[in-house]
């Protein structure tokens, strides 16, 4: 069986569990409405709609 023959060093443990919060990105859905890549549960930042329902208006080219 493997055993690591020396204990590994602070710099290296935190750079491996550094990488782990590189794995976990956001997973975007399509809005409803537009049709836009849109964070889930949250107001779409294209048109302004969340759960079929027009939550704030949104000006267009701003």
């Amino acid at each position: 069986m493997g055993v690591p023959k020396r204990k590994p060093s602070h710099s290296r443990q935190r750079m491996r569990r550094a990488y782990n919060s590189v794995l976990k990105l956001p997973q975007l859905g399509k809005c409803s409405q537009c049709g836009e890549p849109a964070l889930p549960h949250r107001v779409c930042p294209a048109c302004g709609y969340y759960k079929g329902r027009q939550v704030r208006t949104v000006t267009a080219g701003a």
